[in-house]
């Protein structure tokens, strides 16, 4: 077979630019030795090994996934310390026995007494003690417990008298997605310390352990500039970064290193619009940015080499047919873009947009052929 490249490409595909992701893994890798606090970098986004092997030169991590399939992968490629981040479904408990079984030191996450009571119950009958996280709530964003909640001590000595082992504490501040600026961020940030700080001292005051104390999410981690008492940072679509991060000032334009690469099929000059094969199927449903002050639709439109046009988006989606359209409020000119010419797309949501796809091509960051990297779905 002939080396790719992006002229030779069927469409719609998904394209990184490999340059700027590891811009990316540096920058934040960099900010957290400056704060002298380990990372665990979010392997959700990225779904593939290749990509995970950049994001851990160690090899064998810390790492953090969202579902069982991607420790499974990722302990069967090697990496050996993943925290779960979704709390504990009881009818997963076998599958987590199991990788610790195949060697692999996975944690996993409650902030109820039941959960912690079946963790506990599926250690001992098992004979291994698997490390628990307790969820902390610092913004009522989504689940865990308020730092004060009595419950916090129960499901502590439930864990470790039961069979577990009591691993710490983590939260994940995510109303920091809709803090505008650094300044916003770094508010999350200590709300997020604050919280875990409380949390982990009241456990200890009541005479339990609490090795880990992990904070993070892309904008807190990046806006941070104290974690004092956080023994681990996290983060996961820092990786690629995506319009909804660019929107809310985590990270430039320029920073966004996923795209759908897309070719015209069609023009609609009574309607201002030009039409492309790439729909939701392509790109996803997400509208992450309808909420900002910028709304990029569907996605940003930018030429073959990756730069965007002004004020050009993907303004509706179907199935398998994309929408080009000047933004609402701009009065620029549509530009010449003929039948067959190639386009990418910038995403709202990496995470959506590339769980659309199967494989990543990837644009060397040093030059040379189109590389494909596989990625993997499912729970």
């Amino acid at each position: 077979m002939s080396p790719q490249s992006l002229a030779t490409m069927m469409t719609p595909c998904l394209i990184v630019d490999e340059a700027r992701m590891m811009r990316n893994i540096e920058r934040l890798a960099a900010h957290a030795a400056s704060l002298g606090v380990p990372l665990r970098p979010h392997l959700k986004t990225g779904k593939s090994v290749e990509v995970a092997r950049r994001m851990l030169p160690g090899g064998t991590g810390p790492a953090m996934v969202s579902t069982l399939a991607e420790a499974e992968v990722f302990a069967a490629a090697g990496i050996r310390d993943i925290t779960y981040g979704v709390g504990i479904a009881l009818n997963k408990l076998n599958r987590v026995l199991d990788l610790h079984r195949a060697g692999c030191r996975l944690t996993v996450l409650v902030d109820s007494a039941p959960q912690a009571r079946a963790v506990a119950d599926a250690s001992a009958r098992a004979g291994i003690a698997i490390p628990a996280l307790i969820e902390i709530d610092s913004d009522g964003h989504r689940s865990g417990l308020v730092p004060d909640d009595p419950e916090i001590i129960e499901i502590g000595r439930i864990l470790q008298d039961g069979g577990a082992e009591l691993a710490g504490v983590l939260c994940h501040a995510g109303q920091s997605y809709g803090a505008v600026g650094r300044a916003a961020q770094a508010k999350f940030a200590e709300v997020e310390r604050t919280a875990l700080v409380a949390a982990a001292e009241a456990l200890r005051g009541a005479g339990l352990p609490c090795p880990v104390v992990s904070a993070g999410s892309t904008p807190t981690a990046h806006a941070a500039t104290d974690l004092t008492g956080v023994t681990e940072l996290r983060a996961g679509v820092y990786v690629f970064f995506d319009l909804v991060m660019a929107g809310i000032g985590a990270c430039a334009v320029d920073d966004i290193a996923l795209s759908v690469l897309t070719t015209v099929i069609g023009h609609q000059p009574a309607r201002g619009s030009i039409m492309v094969d790439a729909g939701w199927m392509a790109m996803s449903r997400d509208r992450g940015t309808a909420a900002q002050e910028v709304d990029q639709g569907y996605g940003l439109v930018c030429d073959e080499a990756g730069r965007p046009i002004p004020d050009l988006i993907v303004t509706q989606t179907s199935q398998e047919h994309g929408t080009i359209a000047a933004r609402p409020s701009s009065d620029a000119a549509m530009p010449d873009l003929p039948i067959g010419t190639r386009l990418r797309i910038l995403p709202n949501h990496a995470c959506a947009t590339a769980s659309q796809h199967g494989e990543y091509h990837v644009i060397p960051k040093d030059g040379g052929p189109l590389m494909e990297w596989p990625r993997f779905g499912g729970w």
